[in-house]
């Protein structure tokens, strides 16, 4: 009995170690404890992502073979925008996932997410470079230039290619969010930028939520989502195949998983890169390498 306990203790030993370990990666205690709470003290507040069901599934965009990143929503045209970086575009998409129109970008490095701030107006980022880029978009605009555009350098923590994925932007408070991707993961809230009043002194502040970021038990951040009804903040995670629901004060409330068997899903989303939602809180969703999602709300029961 002894010579048994010798020789298997050390293996049992290891194999917790390595169990602690993945899951320390995975951040498997976390989700695994905030699905327990969501289950047995669910949020009445919010968006509720939970109650989300898709209604179109990896419908591929045509006219893209790959490289598909980014989406933001554009209340004035009713329609989305998206970008690639192989061969950098904007990408003007119908609500149902069709190309409606395509802007060569000039400049812009390795563009990796869209948000639109304004009429005809979106901030573009250069992931590598950490830049912030605003250009105006017209019905007659051909070509879009970097050179010619309101920029932004931030250079906070370069790394490569895991630099600023995603963006957004809360209208009310003139806040511009702003996701590094990982390795950290990190939130900045950007104040200032755009610049809106040019007879006034450029001030930009940048700041940082250690608290919330620390609770976001994902292992990447692919793009982000302001719901301006609720005033909370929506996160996509790649790696981790989920969304998440964050309160005003960081506290994960709600999640969509983007696993197969879940919210409707017949097949796992392959790579989520952008997230946008409309004014009636039906949520866009894109995929590399040309996929199209759309998620609405369950009808709640009388």
């Amino acid at each position: 009995m002894r010579r048994f306990v010798r020789l298997f203790l050390p293996l049992v030993v290891t194999g917790l170690l390595l169990l602690g370990l993945v899951g320390q990666e995975f951040r498997l205690f976390e989700r695994g404890w905030f699905n327990f709470k969501a289950w047995w003290q669910p949020v009445e507040l919010g968006v509720g992502l939970d109650r989300y069901r898709v209604v179109m599934e990896a419908q591929p965009v045509e006219g893209l073979d790959d490289d598909l990143s980014a989406l933001t929503y554009d209340p004035d045209r009713k329609t989305l925008f998206t970008v690639t970086n192989a061969r950098s575009e904007l990408i003007e998409l119908s609500l149902d996932g069709r190309i409606l129109r395509r802007v060569p970008l000039t400049g812009f490095g390795d563009p990796e997410a869209v948000e639109y701030v304004g009429p005809n107006t979106y901030v573009i980022t250069d992931e590598r470079l950490q830049r912030l880029i605003r250009v105006r978009l017209d019905d007659d605009t051909l070509v879009l230039d970097a050179a010619a555009a309101e920029q932004l350098s931030l250079g906070i923590g370069l790394n490569g290619n895991k630099g600023f994925e995603g963006l957004a932007y809360d209208s009310a408070g003139k806040r511009l969010f702003v996701a590094k991707e990982r390795d950290p993961l990190l939130i900045y809230e950007v104040q200032g930028f755009p610049h809106e009043h040019p007879e006034q002194p450029y001030a930009v502040h940048v700041v940082q939520d250690r608290k919330r970021d620390s609770r976001l038990f994902v292992r990447d951040l692919s793009s982000l989502q302001f719901d301006e009804r609720s005033g909370h903040l929506l996160a996509l995670s790649d790696e981790s195949r989920l969304v998440l629901e964050l309160d005003v004060e960081g506290k994960p409330l709600s999640s969509l998983s983007l696993r197969k068997g879940y919210q409707g899903l017949k097949a796992t989303v392959p790579q989520a890169e952008g997230i946008a939602m409309d004014e009636a809180g039906t949520i866009y969703l894109v995929s590399e390498p040309n996929l199209f999602y759309v998620f609405e709300p369950a009808p709640t029961a009388p």
